[in-house]
């Protein structure tokens, strides 16, 4: 492709080093439909005739064809999926062939055809961030009632419900689609016409172009449009943050079906068991979501370190942008549509969990807000049932078994009526509590979100 200016052919290392049609071969939809958008724009500029047009896009097509049946042999002297298409679409129509790249860079190319595929699987992901939530929806309403504790760092604090539980990764994946159709918005813009770095004397409709391709408006800055990634990192941010939120669960789930916890347990399918230990069932599905989480952070930190030092404009360290963003998107589909089906099958061991949450130091924050009901300054309240939960310890009496009297003459005959489990969750009415009527209006909210 710039065969008049060199008189030497490019080494086959640097042919090794310099090809990515090893990976970028999956642009090839975009790459075409990008090409026959501009061929349109061509015919209008009376840059190509109506006929040259159709053999153009008939051509195109034909690839597109080949390549979907595994047909097309791709060769890594041709670098990229830019070249590879181009030059098989001219050996095949002839000289209608060559007039395809006038007006347009491989630096536009590229950043028009990522654009199209990040659009793409931004769509993709978020059907699949859907449908965990509507496996997540499935347990909270499956379990809405179930009482388990909520942690904090990691000690038993107060009773929830698994469905309140459950909900809090509803919501956290709630704001990861938001980001990501926020950042739908910001990739979508062509940058077609934009050209190697400052347009082209050869001035095609770029709103036609953008217009086809489904863009909502076009860049504004030669420069900027074909030196731009900020999309991808951004993308990439919001699928490590995703990841962030797919391990916690995991990490959850992983105490959950422990020995020491017993909270839950996940199917045979969705574990494995040890090559020594028969007894073994390990939640292998939920160590791999943590462990890949970690791909995810440094696929991000690897573009933001290839980007942070680039001048104006494309420089080919902007190559290195794809394989982190391909992984990236590979590595979250499967383990969005593995989690989905996992937390499908999961079951909880209610009794279990009740028991758990039937802990009487678990309603210590209800026996303070007893008291500060009755007149007592609540700093004042959090000091008597603190002495009141050392006696416990000490005496090694459950707390809604002392006589709370004799500690402090606040404490009334109706303290006990504190500790139904019952009762002190069906009183945490306010917006956001777990009360279990509160969580079943989410759980319907939610529904009619996501459906």
């Amino acid at each position: 492709m710039w065969k008049g200016r060199f008189a030497q052919a490019t080494a086959d290392l640097v042919q090794q080093y310099g090809e990515s049609i090893s990976y970028d071969w999956r642009l090839y939809k975009h790459d075409i439909a990008g090409s026959i958008a501009h061929a349109r724009a061509q015919v209008k500029a009376k840059l190509l005739t109506e006929e040259e047009f159709n053999q153009i896009e008939t051509g195109l097509r034909g690839i597109e064809k080949d390549i979907d049946a595994g047909n097309f042999k791709f060769s890594i002297e041709l670098e990229d999926i830019h070249m590879n298409i181009e030059s098989e679409l001219t050996t095949r129509i002839g000289a209608a062939g060559g007039k395809l790249h006038t007006a347009r860079s491989r630096n536009d190319q590229v950043a028009t055809d990522t654009r199209l595929y990040c659009r793409e699987q931004v769509d993709n992901i978020s059907e699949h961030l859907k449908d965990l939530q509507r496996s997540l929806l499935g347990k909270a309403e499956q379990y809405a009632a179930a009482f388990i504790p909520g942690y904090t760092h990691l000690q038993r604090g107060q009773p929830v419900t698994v469905g309140h539980h459950l909900l809090a990764y509803v919501e956290m994946f709630a704001r990861d689609l938001d980001r990501l159709a926020d950042a739908r918005k910001r990739l979508n813009v062509s940058p077609l016409g934009s050209g190697a770095l400052a347009g082209s004397t050869i001035n095609l409709d770029r709103e036609q172009i953008a217009a086809e391709l489904g863009f909502d408006s076009i860049t504004t800055n030669s420069m900027d449009a074909i030196s731009d990634r900020d999309y991808i990192m951004e993308l990439l941010f919001d699928f490590a943050l995703i990841g962030t939120h797919l391990s916690r669960l995991s990490e959850d789930l992983i105490l959950w079906c422990s020995s020491e916890f017993g909270f839950a347990t996940l199917s045979d399918a969705h574990t494995t068991g040890s090559s020594l230990m028969p007894q073994k069932k390990n939640p292998d599905v939920c160590e791999l979501t943590r462990g890949k989480t970690g791909r995810l952070y440094g696929n991000l930190v690897s573009l933001l370190t290839a980007a942070k030092g680039l001048p104006l404009t494309y420089n080919r360290d902007l190559q290195e942008d794809k394989e982190p963003l391909f992984d990236s998107i590979d590595t979250l589909l499967l383990a969005l549509s593995v989690n989905t089906e996992m937390i499908a099958d999961m079951q909880i061991n209610v009794d279990t969990c009740k028991a758990a949450a039937s802990d009487p130091l678990l309603l210590a924050t209800d026996l303070a807000d007893y008291l500060v009901k009755n007149g007592v300054p609540f700093r004042s309240a959090h000091e008597l049932v603190g002495k009141a939960v050392a006696v416990s310890v000490q005496e090694n009496t459950p707390l809604d078994e002392l006589d709370l009297n004799k500690i402090s003459e606040h404490y009334g005959a109706d303290t006990k009526d504190i500790f139904n489990l019952q009762t002190a969750l069906e009183a945490r009415t306010n917006v956001g509590a777990p009360s279990i009527s509160n969580v079943q209006k989410q759980i319907k909210c939610w529904t009619k979100k996501i459906n």
